[in-house]
């Protein structure tokens, strides 16, 4: 017993010392800020209507991180993605057998059984090659996200930073470029879309696989009847919608102030938070249309 204590006694420092190097090293392995990436330069009216935008310096449409996500999105992505996000830590274990299991019966990776969390981590480490040792990492990061940060705040990462094909990251700039409104503007339709598009977006967008990307959608408005979110009407209308067809042109309603803004950006684009105008869009349109009026009268006189 003696010889047990002095054992003990004699390692007590050297563990000491390494449980707190350990815990050290887990409380800084989170990068801050977490994401640096350049985003769009971003313009609204008075009434937070979109005036215009102009694309980020790495030919990327990323508007600026929000902190409030579209509630149909949030409801929409945990049903498709993470049924458990509010009540696990960062990590969920019933996931990740799920998977290995899956796995192993395909003899392929078919499934990563990763949670919004731990996507959060992978989209700011991108470029890492898809390994154990790097789920591995994922999931010690991913519970140390959920330290730093609430569970809204870890949505609204995961919704500024997620792909959504070819050069659209994000879910506000997504609904802009494919349905040419803001998210919260969305339809259950709409938004199972672009809560879909993230799991494989390079395979799977509007421009391709749009049959593939359609049963998608429709599991994931089935799941959502099931759930007791939407309706049987609900589901039912929202499968006969239309996928849209190709990325749209954003709005320009403001050109000189959007490029003015922009040239006053630092260089590498990493402006914080959208810019709100006084202008009124409303006002701004009528006063467009008189002077395009009065400009092709003028010209049709030869006065220029």
């Amino acid at each position: 017993m003696k010889r047990f204590i002095r054992c003990t006694t004699k390692y007590r420092i050297p563990f000491g010392i390494l449980f707190i190097t350990l815990s050290a090293a887990y409380w800084f392995c989170l990068p801050d800020p977490l994401f640096q990436d350049p985003v769009c330069t971003v313009i609204l009216d008075r009434k937070q209507n979109l005036l215009g935008a102009r694309i980020a310096n790495d030919g990327q449409w990323r508007f600026p991180h929000q902190e409030n996500v579209a509630a149909k999105f949030q409801t929409a992505i945990i049903c498709f993605e993470d049924k458990r996000f509010e009540s696990h830590p960062g990590v969920d274990a019933l996931a990740l057998v799920r998977a290995f299991n899956k796995n192993i019966h395909q003899n392929k990776i078919v499934s990563g059984g990763s949670t919004i969390s731990m996507q959060v981590i992978r989209l700011a480490r991108k470029g890492r090659p898809r390994t154990i040792a790097e789920k591995i990492i994922e999931i010690i990061l991913a519970t140390r996200l959920e330290l730093r940060f609430s569970k809204k705040e870890i949505l609204a990462l995961y919704a500024a930073n997620a792909p959504f094909g070819g050069n659209v990251v994000g879910l506000e700039a997504a609904a802009w470029k494919y349905y040419g409104r803001s998210a919260t503007q969305l339809s259950w339709a709409e938004t199972a879309t672009l809560a879909v598009l993230p799991n494989s977006p390079a395979i799977i967008h509007p421009g391709r696989n749009r049959q593939l990307l359609q049963k998608k959608r429709d599991r994931l408005l089935n799941n959502l009847y099931t759930e007791g979110i939407i309706d049987s009407t609900t589901c039912a209308l929202s499968k006969t919608e239309q996928l849209p067809e190709r990325p749209l042109s954003l709005p320009d309603k403001a050109p000189h102030l959007t490029e003015t803004i922009r040239k006053s950006q630092p260089k590498n684009g990493s402006v914080s938070a959208v810019v709100v105008s006084t202008i009124d869009i409303h006002t701004q349109e009528h006063v467009q249309h008189v002077i395009d009026r009065h400009y092709h009268q003028l010209k049709e006189n030869n006065i220029y």
